[in-house]
């Protein structure tokens, strides 16, 4: 079932997103060479205890870090470590907190110094097929259109979609209903109502699609090795269209189509 939430209940949303994405703003400018996922991760947990929030993700089914941060072809779920980062490494930063009885989830995926040239446009392209799908976030709208924006974008930019993992609904449960894949046809699934509050997350390698779980059970890796790039905001539907809890800095860009969308990325 999907739940649509009140106007109070978005309120309280707004309150626990908007500390993610000030946390993840922090993290991104903390981010450099010689730096560890495992000083970063410490970072995050710091503020969120600041806050008065709990993370989201420390001991969620186990898992156990506050962020997750993962290098270079590692998609997801990478657990932080005392693994320093280096020049042309980018690292995905993937955190949520709750805060008064609800949740808030974002990533970001950030270059280390100068990144090869393929790789600064697979961030470029991640970030902007978020960005399409984000666009089609408006009543009445099919859950499947989400998906189709990234994928067709994704591709036609001569990269690949993740299909293991896919975006989700977001409340006072971290994962609730709907599932939000990257790919597929338009025109299929429920239809958009106010209210409706998403994580949509496209995942997109520079390779092949296909993807493993390390031994640790956590840890998702390209097959082939390529490197990953991975966005995530956090939307609710709204009468006026989308509206991004976790945006950090927000304009308003016409899209290919000439259809007015909102870009929210620091940058």
């Amino acid at each position: 079932m999907i739940i649509c939430k009140s106007a109070a209940e978005i309120k309280k949303m707004h309150v626990a997103n908007a500390l993610v994405a000030e946390i993840l703003g922090a993290l991104e400018a903390a981010v450099c060479s010689g730096v560890t996922t495992k000083d970063l991760d410490e970072f995050a947990d710091q503020m969120i205890q600041k806050a008065g929030a709990i993370s989201a993700f420390k001991g969620y089914r186990g898992y156990p870090a506050t962020l997750c941060a993962s290098i270079n072809e590692q998609v997801v779920h990478g657990i932080p470590s005392n693994r320093q980062l280096v020049d042309g490494d980018i690292v995905s930063l993937d955190m949520g907190v709750l805060l008064d009885g609800f949740y808030g989830d974002s990533a970001v995926t950030i270059g280390v110094g100068e990144t090869d040239p393929d790789v600064a446009k697979l961030l470029a392209v991640t970030k902007k097929s978020l960005i399409h799908a984000i666009s089609k976030v408006h009543i009445g709208s099919r859950l499947s259109d989400l998906g189709h924006a990234v994928q067709s974008y994704v591709e036609a930019n001569g990269f690949s979609v993740v299909r293991e993992f896919v975006g989700h609904g977001i409340g006072a449960s971290l994962h609730e209903e709907p599932q939000i894949p990257n790919y597929g046809e338009p025109g299929r699934g429920p239809r958009l109502a106010e209210g409706m509050v998403l994580a949509i997350e496209p995942m997109v390698t520079l390779g092949e699609p296909g993807v493993r779980v390390l031994d640790d059970g956590w840890t998702a890796v390209t097959c082939d090795g390529s490197f990953s790039a991975h966005f995530e905001h956090t939307v609710v539907v709204t009468a006026a269209g989308p509206e991004i809890l976790t945006a950090r800095e927000e304009s308003l860009k016409a899209s290919d189509d000439g259809v007015k969308m909102v870009e929210a990325f620091s940058g």
